[in-house]
């Protein structure tokens, strides 16, 4: 199967700004009309925000809003209820606007690991404070992103979906850099075998379809999310360093598709498109690809989500995103 009708040229990543669910739709289908995805709205308030929205994804277990952040509960509460009903307003949304559609369309939830880090337990701790909790957690995220894949296939029939797993946490639960409640510690860095089954239990949920994964920290486990499973791998181009460049290298050599974000996540001067994905030609030529592999392996979305931009810009980065794919695959050289 040709990597490009598995994924589109260039996409989004995930957040838009404003509390629009029809607007936002509308955005995110006509600007991709080869690879649309299902838009997040935080500016809607908590359950909206990426955390709450995956949180309302999980079965048999509950989050509800405390002053520090989102924490396991014992049974739904309004939280979760907003949660859920802003999910299905997307989706109608996205429905509305995805009739006949044939091809790639990208859905978006938090991972299971930045999710750990992210939740607390009763005790206000993190979840990922405790390897048992971590467990279930990841269990609950599986059961919850097999239902989700599956109305989304219900209501798109004809979109063949690509689960992307938030991770932006992932570097920080792998060196042991995430706080402690009290702000004074930091947890145990987190085995990455372990990290890695957690993560290839998750991904096996959508066994069907591509899984990418998304992280705009530095220093993303390239070699890692291969082996767990990932199809693909989204990252801020800006912040890659000399030592990603290996890893990159095997990836596209081993078929893994690079999401490269080289448009600003917030409002910023564009550069012609062919100016965009400069860097991205001049690393090919570095690690010697050939250059007709750019556009089999290289989707161009902005840097990060976009819901810190204006409405304005945020049309315009998706637009240009799409014209610097096609600069990409009309001179690859």
């Amino acid at each position: 199967m040709n990597a490009n009708t598995v994924f589109g040229a260039a996409t989004g990543v995930g957040s838009l700004p404003g509390t629009d669910a029809r607007e936002a739709a509308k955005t995110a289908t006509g600007s991709f009309e080869d690879f649309p995805f299902l838009p997040e709205l935080p500016a809607r308030g908590p359950g909206a925000d990426m955390i709450g929205r995956t949180a309302g994804l999980l079965v048999e277990l509950y989050a509800r809003v405390e002053p520090s952040g989102w924490r396991i509960g014992d049974r739904p509460g309004r939280d979760t209820r907003r949660a859920r009903s802003w999910l299905g307003e997307d989706l109608d949304a996205l429905e509305e606007f995805t009739q006949e559609y044939e091809g790639p369309l990208k859905v978006q939830a938090v991972g299971p690991w930045t999710l750990a880090a992210a939740l607390e337990l009763r005790n206000g701790e993190s979840v990922l404070s405790d390897p048992g909790a971590c467990r279930d957690l990841a269990a609950s995220l599986a059961e919850g992103l097999r239902l989700h894949l599956a109305e989304v296939r219900a209501r798109i029939p004809g979109a063949r979906v690509v689960l992307q797993l938030d991770e932006p946490s992932l570097t920080a639960v792998l060196r042991g850099q995430v706080r402690t409640a009290s702000g004074y510690r930091t947890h145990r860095a987190v085995d990455r075998q372990l990290v890695e089954a957690t993560l290839r239990e998750v991904m096996g949920v959508h066994a069907d379809g591509p899984v990418a994964v998304h992280s705009c920290a530095p220093d993303v486990p390239f070699a890692l999310l291969r082996r767990a499973g990932a199809a693909a791998v989204s990252f801020d181009f800006s912040l890659l360093t000399e030592r990603d460049e290996d890893a990159i290298g095997e990836a596209v050599e081993g078929g893994t598709r690079l999401f490269v974000g080289v448009v600003p996540g917030t409002d910023a001067a564009l550069s012609d498109p062919a100016g965009s994905v400069m860097g991205v030609r001049t690393l090919w030529r570095r690690l010697g690809l050939r250059p007709g592999l750019l556009a089999e392996s290289v989707t161009v979305t902005p840097s990060c989500g976009l819901a810190g931009a204006s409405p304005a810009y945020a049309r315009q980065a998706l637009a240009h995103c799409v014209r610097a794919a096609r600069s990409l695959a009309d001179n690859p050289e």
